[in-house]
């Protein structure tokens, strides 16, 4: 098998059990309600970055980062007695801005359709009048050439 999908299903099974230990097992009310989003498992599987989110305002957030960084050893030796792996990979914690960078993308979209519903369609102003043309009429058109005559054709 590959590396990477080696690491992968190691991330995933590590999301899985810190969710688990996180929810059960840790006590601190610094870490508050957070969800983890993913895990990032280098190839050489000695690192392991748990990205998280909560919703908590910026202050409250930069509780819970410390309080993680508090518990993050304990969390490691949760994870080792659960995980069978020679060694277990180093844990950090790193808030996900993608979720809020989401949902701001999310708003700015909802804007821009309740803005194009407000206003009426613009009317193009080069609309085709009832007068059919068939080339630029910017000055008057000589069209002696082409009109019919009665006068019979000129011999010389």
């Amino acid at each position: 098998m590959a590396q990477g999908f080696r690491a992968d299903r190691l991330a995933d099974h590590i999301r899985e059990e810190l969710s688990d230990i996180i929810a059960r097992e840790v006590h601190d009310p610094g870490v508050g309600l957070i969800t983890i989003t993913r895990v990032q498992v280098t190839a050489d599987l000695q690192i392991a970055r748990v990205y998280y989110t909560t919703m908590a305002v910026e202050a409250a957030r930069k509780a819970t980062a410390k309080a993680l960084a508090r518990a993050t050893p304990f969390l490691r030796h949760q994870l080792a007695g659960r995980l069978t792996l020679r060694r277990m990979p180093e844990v950090e914690f790193r808030f996900d801005q993608s979720v809020e960078q989401h949902d701001r993308i999310e708003k700015l979209i909802h804007q821009i359709h309740e803005e194009e519903a407000s206003h009426p369609p613009d009317v193009p102003t080069d609309t085709p009048t009832d007068t059919p043309t068939d080339g630029p009429t910017n000055g008057p058109t000589d069209t002696s050439a082409d009109a019919p005559t009665d006068e019979p054709p000129h011999e010389q």
